[in-house]
């Protein structure tokens, strides 16, 4: 029996749990799993249930508006694969870390295509028989070129999330704006202390004894998504800085396809800048 994901942000109140509990057992579904959170600060409410059974989702979340009111944000997800448009540079180990994952049958996911301003990667992608696309930036304003990409990306149809795996351009707000709380970046955690070229040997000279990445997602200020994951570890004095910078791509990748895991099982919601992980 097909599981169906069931995710609710309201106000807080009494009895909601019980409400939506009784709601899915007149519609004769089985809750197989179910994570609740309350944020005191804001009192909100937030709820993922896993349900199994036969159900009509327009009905459902109509029934589900009216109960908790039309304030409340519900979403109900089916167990189809997300599409997904991975966002290249030149440099491979984000990139390669899914592809391998995505072969392995680890993410629950369709990569629709890779697009690059380089060809650099474009061997390692086609290793996976997935469509690479190069659109190159050179002559190009930035604004051209993203309008290129977006056409590209739309020409693929419905897409889920569009990851930059270590995509080195910064984006415009057109491109934002274009795919709301849908892309996830990946940055080494020095930022902003360390920002520029080689943020790595900057935090070598710097002598720094943590290292680390942080996935979010990409909002209109640079780097001040909200954060789905983080992770770090830990580093002396006996480190050279390619050692620094290879422990950091380490922890990048981890942590990116950490965060794309999440996304894909529709386990995160968006609030005050800010992720609850259910």
């Amino acid at each position: 029996m097909q599981l169906h994901h069931v995710l609710i942000d309201t106000f807080d109140a009494k009895g909601l749990v019980y409400k939506i509990s009784e709601l899915f057992f007149r519609h004769n579904l089985n809750i197989q799993s179910n994570s609740e959170y309350v944020d005191r600060e804001h009192n909100k409410f937030f709820m993922r249930s896993e349900i199994a059974g036969e159900i009509n989702p327009k009905l459902l979340h109509e029934e589900l508006q009216l109960l908790l009111g039309e304030k409340a944000n519900i979403r109900i997800f089916s167990p189809l694969k997300k599409r997904i448009v991975l966002l290249v540079t030149k440099e491979s180990h984000c990139l390669g870390d899914i592809l391998i994952r995505y072969e392995a049958g680890e993410l629950n996911a369709q990569i629709l295509g890779v697009i690059s301003n380089y060809e650099t990667l474009k061997p390692l992608v086609d290793k996976f028989d997935i469509p690479f696309i190069h659109i190159g930036h050179e002559n190009l304003s930035r604004e051209a070129h993203e309008s290129a990409i977006i056409s590209a990306i739309q020409k693929m149809g419905e897409v889920d999330y569009i990851v930059l795996a270590k995509y080195m351009r910064i984006l415009t707000s057109v491109f934002v704006e274009t795919f709301p709380e849908k892309i996830l970046n990946i940055h080494h955690s020095f930022l902003p202390a360390f920002v520029g070229a080689n943020p790595y040997k900057q935090a070598f000279e710097r002598g720094v004894k943590i290292i680390g990445a942080t996935a979010h997602f990409v909002n209109n200020h640079l780097d001040e998504g909200p954060i789905i994951t983080q992770n770090i570890i830990n580093v002396d004095h006996s480190y050279s800085w390619k050692e620094m910078q290879h422990s950091g791509r380490d922890v990048e990748k981890i942590v990116l396809s950490s965060a794309l895991k999440l996304v894909i099982e529709n386990r995160v919601f968006v609030h005050a800048n800010k992720t609850v992980i259910l």
